[in-house]
């Protein structure tokens, strides 16, 4: 008996597996792209057309300006766009054709078939109970029966909904890559250089061993309240009444000895 429900386990199992290796490999493909360019601006609009003339859309797209190290202002943009997945490469090229340069670059991709296979069968279990319940409650004669099914009704198609919204989360996500553009003016990344001297890589420097010194003075200042001055404070006053204890038993014993000399002057001294 132990072996046939170990051997139905086992079937369970290496049927469950054999239909994730059937199932079509569903992964979620996106992409960061940092780029510098000449306008911003046109390669952000640039980009919103090609997402739309290759199916996909503009998830968001934000145009600003920023300062360089000299002061000056330069317009900078961001960009987020969903294009069919299969085209993702294409998308890719041909934003960086028109890029000047490219700074970095990330795609990154996520394995999400065994998530989406074990809520099909979730899916498909809740949508048989909601049948029998819906045959249950149709034969129900009692009120107090019709209520206790419809409400485990309404917990079943309460779930049937968040799983449904899954599985439309992934297949959405798994046909649309995402691309994230950074969008720099060439005057942002081009260092300051006067007579082949760069200050701004001087002054770089300089405020990183300024910030490294106030990091060791901070670190100083905080081991000095948080750690010396308790430990101070805690034997500062023992030893205090420590010393004022031996202070007063040296008086003590000082006036004693002083008592006991001048006793024994006045004993010594002749009476007239």
């Amino acid at each position: 008996m132990y072996w046939e429900e170990e051997k139905s386990v086992s079937t369970d199992m290496e049927s469950s597996l054999s239909s994730e290796e059937q199932t079509e490999r569903m992964v979620i493909k996106n992409a960061d792209l940092s780029i510098v360019v000449e306008e911003p601006s046109q390669s952000m609009d640039a980009i919103g057309k090609m997402a739309e003339d290759m199916g996909g859309f503009i998830v968001s797209s934000y145009l600003y300006q920023t300062e360089t190290d000299n002061g000056v202002s330069v317009p900078r943009a961001s960009i987020t766009i969903r294009v069919p997945s299969g085209r993702l490469n294409s998308a890719l090229d041909q934003i960086k054709s028109g890029a000047g340069r490219i700074l970095s670059e990330n795609i990154s991709g996520e394995d999400v078939t065994r998530e989406y296979t074990d809520l099909g069968s979730r899916l498909r279990n809740l949508e048989n109970a909601e049948a029998q319940l819906i045959e249950i409650m149709d034969n129900a004669t009692k009120t107090e029966d019709v209520l206790s099914v419809y409400n485990q009704l309404v917990e079943v198609q309460e779930e049937i909904e968040v799983i449904t919204g899954q599985m439309q989360y992934y297949e959405r996500s798994a046909a649309l890559s995402a691309i994230s553009v950074d969008i720099q003016a060439n005057e942002a990344v081009q260092p300051l250089t006067i007579g082949g001297w760069q200050p701004v890589g001087v002054a770089k420097r300089a405020i990183q061993a300024l910030i490294n010194a106030l990091k060791f003075f901070g670190n100083t200042a905080i081991w000095l309240i948080l750690f010396l001055l308790p430990v101070v404070l805690i034997l500062y006053f023992p030893v205090r009444w420590l010393w004022k204890g031996i202070k007063f038993l040296f008086k003590s014993k000082k006036g004693k000895k002083k008592e006991i000399a001048k006793e024994k002057g006045e004993e010594q001294t002749p009476k007239e």
